[in-house]
């Protein structure tokens, strides 16, 4: 069928995308959902931990989301990537999760926690817009990988969702600041997904170390952040577009958008996970988000 086609094509294209010359790896993945109230994904539980990391307790990262794709129109989602809650009718997410530019193939699930069932606490929203940052090119060693996503209807509080706490402009983090990554990436390179929220305690890197060419070199630019690379914690495929989140001044802000890793091992010493800098694009945002219907 072309549907389940175009499905098969998005599988392999972003297959080989995770490899990006084994070097670079978008920690995308494509999860199996069903109907709202009836979400549960298909694939084999586990009990593991997420590359390092834990189950997360219930309503805890409640700006954490679930972005699901639906390349068929038959209302079959597939859990592709995380995403922040940035406003009531805003989500933040990594521009290379945007597998269609027809936001009717998205859905969010915001209040989310064990993606094999209804939890009764989910809020599930259509899309209406989809924002990419202007200096998105594709390739994610060129930095830019941040989007918006507008919800047909904003949310509501219902006591397991809140607006995220964003940095200040031009924040930046200090070298082995601790700050702690969330969501269902696979729990090893080539497994399966967890069916609980995860979390993981990642050491921020500096630019000044991790630019050098033992880490990411090049690749990593200052509008970027690294975090990890200590062989014990990292994302994976499907934590892309999710939060890196950081106590700071004693409020917990989130600094980072899961952008990339090694491709060869999501786990990889010295080649840490590395997001989109949130504190360089405030204003980007805050711009689109008051005039989301101008160019």
């Amino acid at each position: 069928m072309e549907n389940e086609q175009s499905y098969k094509d998005a599988a392999i294209y972003y297959e080989q995308a995770w490899k990006y010359t084994n070097r670079v790896n978008p920690a995308i993945g494509l999860i199996h959902g069903g109907v709202p109230l009836n979400h549960a994904v298909h694939n084999k539980r586990l009990n593991g931990k997420v590359v390092g990391g834990e189950n997360a307790s219930p309503n805890t990262w409640k700006w954490q989301v679930s972005l699901q794709f639906d390349s068929s129109s038959y209302q079959e989602y597939y859990h592709i990537c995380g995403g922040t809650i940035v406003d009531a009718f805003y989500i933040m997410t990594a521009a290379h999760c945007i597998l269609s530019y027809d936001p009717s193939h998205y859905r969010v699930v915001t209040g989310e926690y064990n993606l094999y069932e209804y939890d009764g606490s989910e809020q599930f929203s259509m899309v209406e817009q989809i924002i990419l940052h202007p200096g998105w090119t594709g390739d994610l060693g060129n930095g830019n990988d941040i989007a918006l996503l507008k919800l047909v209807n904003p949310l509501y509080d219902n006591g397991f969702i809140q607006i995220a706490d964003l940095p200040g402009e031009g924040h930046v983090l200090p070298h082995d600041y601790p700050c702690t990554i969330t969501g269902w990436g696979l729990l090893a390179t080539g497994g399966s997904v967890p069916a609980i929220l995860q979390q993981a305690t990642l050491p921020v890197v500096e630019h000044a170390v991790c630019s050098t060419g033992e880490w990411w070199g090049t690749l990593a630019k200052k509008t970027m952040v690294c975090a990890g690379g200590d062989g014990k914690a990292a994302g994976c495929q499907g934590d892309s577009g999710g939060p890196l989140t950081c106590l700071t001044d004693g409020v917990l802000r989130v600094h980072g958008v899961v952008s990339y890793g090694p491709g060869g091992n999501c786990n990889t010493y010295r080649k840490p996970t590395v997001f989109t800098r949130v504190s360089s694009f405030i204003s980007w945002m805050l711009h689109k988000m008051q005039f989301a219907s101008l160019p």
